[in-house]
């Protein structure tokens, strides 16, 4: 029977060339939205890598880097002081404007083992920077206040970047960078993947490294873990203090959480354009397979007759008729597979092979499912021919 089938519609492989049309464009594109959701969904599913809940991040442009070198590390001493004796207030950690759900970016690459590795996430924070975000150490430790003094080559990497660099193998103690043995720098810590970028972004690679003297004139930002009774008031009187201590300089309060809620939203807004087009043009071609089919049973009307008059049942040519739309699938399939397969050989777009995989067998379920469903009412109305009247028509 399949190869009754098969011979028959490659026989009509031209008068069915729309229906193979319709069936190759919509599996294509359903794959790269399926590839979409499925990316989404894998990222969404990682953890955080941190707890941003009642953490504000506290802007104030590039006051210090028109400061006097000398008088920095007093300004900084003195708003550490300031800030820690508001009770609300339980940690505070200074930063560059590369940090968490923010929007500045700052990346570097590194060689290792005759290797490129980038792009890779660069951080420059302080001592108090893992209590604030509530940072998970997976192997070794955490910056301490004596690293920015005199371990300034010292520096935190997180999993993603381990794993690129050293494997399975422990990064604790391991060197990189340049030839010469002054450049290279050591890792001292491995932390869990941050996804800074929001919940449906893959973290990347990233690494921290600490402040000190030379870079605190670059600090622009303040993270501060405030205590669960810190309101609006509070909010209000931290920027009238802020606005006394740091003069001369646009103060801006945000809430980690709504920052990250806010690149959230960005991740999505492209998420339901996609879903939504898609939408329209499965409708469409779930119209147009229905109308394709239904033309070719008008068409097929005296061919039916026939077979219902030799004995042919009613189940029957309805199955022949689904049967014969799944072989055409089939066909659009196979090509469309053939170019769907070669993302993740070609590792497009730095996706993970596994992504693809699955948004390609969801798409092959999609389409046989679509074209079932497009297919069974006319072969219904296909079985109700009467053989008489098909063949006193023709």
């Amino acid at each position: 029977m399949f190869k009754h089938i098969f011979k028959l519609t490659w026989n009509k492989r031209r008068q069915n060339f729309l229906f193979l049309s319709e069936i190759l464009v919509s599996f294509m594109v359903i794959f790269a939205v399926a590839s979409l959701l499925v990316f989404y969904y894998t990222n969404y599913k990682k953890p955080q890598g941190i707890n941003v809940n009642r953490v504000w991040a506290v802007g104030f442009g590039g006051f210090l880097s028109t400061q006097q070198p000398d008088s920095i590390r007093f300004i900084i001493d003195n708003l550490k002081q300031n800030l820690k004796s508001l009770p609300q207030i339980e940690e505070i950690s200074f930063t560059h404007a590369n940090f968490p759900y923010s929007n500045s970016m700052s990346s570097t690459g590194i060689s290792h083992d005759g290797k490129s590795i980038k792009p890779i996430n660069h951080y420059t924070v302080d001592e108090a920077f893992a209590k604030v975000t509530g940072m998970k150490v997976l192997e070794g430790r955490w910056f301490t206040a004596e690293d920015g003094l005199f371990n300034k080559k010292d520096l935190v990497i997180n999993a993603s970047l381990k794993k690129a660099m050293f494997g399975d193998e422990p990064a604790v103690g391991k060197l990189f960078g340049g030839d010469e043995e002054e450049t290279k720098r050591k890792v001292i810590g491995v932390v869990e993947d941050v996804k800074a970028g929001g919940d449906y972004w893959p973290a990347g690679m990233g690494m921290y490294v600490i402040l000190d003297t030379t870079s605190f004139k670059w600090v622009g930002h303040i993270l501060i873990k405030v205590s669960p009774d810190a309101d609006a008031a509070f909010e209000s009187r931290l920027h009238k203090l802020l606005a006394r201590t740091i003069k001369n300089s646009n103060l801006e309060i945000q809430h980690l959480e709504e920052m990250r809620a806010s690149k959230n939203k960005e991740g999505i807004i492209p998420m339901i354009i996609c879903v939504t087009v898609a939408g329209f043009l499965i409708i469409n071609v779930a119209l147009g397979l229905f109308g394709v089919l239904w033309y070719n049973i008008s068409q097929r009307r005296s061919e039916i007759g026939l077979r219902r008059a030799i004995g042919a049942s009613g189940y029957a040519v309805s199955t022949q008729l689904v049967f014969e739309s799944l072989m055409l699938t089939s066909l659009s399939i196979v090509v469309g597979t053939f170019f769907a397969i070669q993302f993740p050989l070609l590792n497009v777009f730095n996706v993970p092979a596994n992504v693809y995989i699955i948004a390609l067998l969801f798409s092959i379920a999609f389409v046989y499912a679509l074209v079932i469903l497009c297919s069974l009412y006319p072969g219904r109305q296909a079985a109700a021919i009467h053989p008489a009247i098909a063949l006193h028509e023709e």
